[in-house]
């Protein structure tokens, strides 16, 4: 099917059904619930949509998910944006970190926002996850000025890189 991206391990990065949202929602719970304390409640609560929340902004921009052994291991959104594409809800399961799948879910919307002739992607991230950062500063992110600077009362910086789009359009 077009836009899979497979890796040697066997994960598969797909298009997200809406009727994953339930599993989609487990996904951010599980992978941020150890971070809990360092967010506001409020940030925490938005960083974890629940699954109706999910399905709300749906026609948002698309979700995918990644698959392992037929079970969702990984997921991020993106919404399309003045700015470029925006990168929002990413998440891997802490049992099934350190194999490739946040880099995989990344090269997918890389992917996508060249397809759609993005010339930026943009996320906002909390200074504490560090690992994250470290994997986006390794996909060419760049922290940068612009905000948000909190959510809700928890900090944020936002980090941007800059795709080289063929024939250069730009949808931006």
């Amino acid at each position: 099917m077009m836009g899979e991206l497979e890796s040697a391990s066997g994960v598969l990065v797909r298009r997200a059904r809406i009727d994953e949202a339930i599993a989609i929602a487990s996904i951010l719970r599980q992978a941020f619930i150890e971070f809990e304390l360092l967010y506001t409640p409020s940030a925490f609560a938005a960083t974890i949509p629940t699954s109706d929340q999910i399905q709300a902004r749906w026609d948002e921009g698309p979700v995918w998910v990644a698959v392992q052994s037929d079970n969702l291991v990984g997921t991020v959104a993106a919404v399309s944006k003045i700015a470029g594409l925006y990168i929002r809800s990413m998440a891997v399961l802490p049992n099934s970190r350190g194999q490739g799948i946040a880099l995989q879910l990344l090269r997918q919307i890389e992917s996508f926002a060249i397809s759609t002739h993005h010339q930026h992607l943009f996320l906002s991230t909390t200074p504490f996850l560090r690992s994250a950062i470290y994997l986006y500063e390794r996909f060419g992110f760049q922290r940068n000025d612009e905000g948000p600077h909190d959510l809700f009362g928890t900090p944020l910086f936002t980090m941007a890189k800059h795709l080289e789009t063929p024939g250069g359009v730009s949808k931006d």
